[in-house]
């Protein structure tokens, strides 16, 4: 391994080809490729939430998701080949029940925003449904096994709940509760636009 990663440019990209794992090579816009980039940019997502200050358990459970989104990574790299296992999906499915559990039901949308954790714990979320997608549409032209797909597709709804978590766990003070979004809001914001339209009017 040490000497497969000595060397970082190797030059052999010029092409605008990229090497897989099993030794073919495909053009670095082919959908595996994006796939791969995709899983790669959520993960890299999860380290810039790691940063942040978190609860314990939660950072504990990130660090492994870590590590098996890099296994997807690695399985997508590998046509044929299985990394990622079922158990893996269903550890999702129970951090999703556990941390779901205790939050209030939701009555309104909610905006990606709050504590900084939580704000990036939604970014997370957004890259990892575009992952799923990714991998679903590889799917409509090569074989991809079931957990990979449906591991993004848990782990999208587990942000989503990890965010509602972190803006409760308010460790930067600026959460609390979801931030909601508020149809009023903008309806206030119509009518002064409306108003201002009119007297606009009035005057020409």
């Amino acid at each position: 391994m040490a000497n497969r990663l000595s060397q970082i440019a190797t030059r052999t990209g010029d092409d605008g080809t990229t090497g897989l794992s099993d030794g073919s090579r495909v053009p670095k816009n082919h959908l595996r490729v994006q796939a791969m980039g995709d899983v790669d940019e959520l993960n890299s997502n999860i380290g810039v939430l790691l940063a942040e200050p978190l609860p314990d358990d939660i950072r504990e459970l990130l660090i492994t998701i870590q590590h098996e989104l890099f296994n997807l990574g690695g399985e997508l790299s590998m046509p044929g080949y299985e990394l990622l296992k079922m158990g893996a999906v269903l550890r999702l499915d129970e951090a999703l029940a556990h941390y779901n559990a205790n939050l209030p039901r939701l009555k309104e949308f909610i905006l990606p925003a709050g504590t900084r954790s939580a704000a990036i714990a939604h970014v997370c979320r957004t890259v990892a449904r575009r992952a799923e997608r990714t991998v679903i549409t590889l799917v409509g032209s090569e074989p991809v096994n079931a957990p990979p797909r449906q591991y993004l597709n848990r782990l999208s709804d587990l942000m989503f709940v990890l965010a509602r978590v972190l803006n409760r766990a308010n460790l930067d003070g600026k959460g609390g509760d979801d931030m909601y979004w508020n149809s009023a809001r903008l309806k206030r914001y119509e009518e002064a636009d409306k108003a201002e339209q009119e007297a606009a009017g009035k005057v020409g």
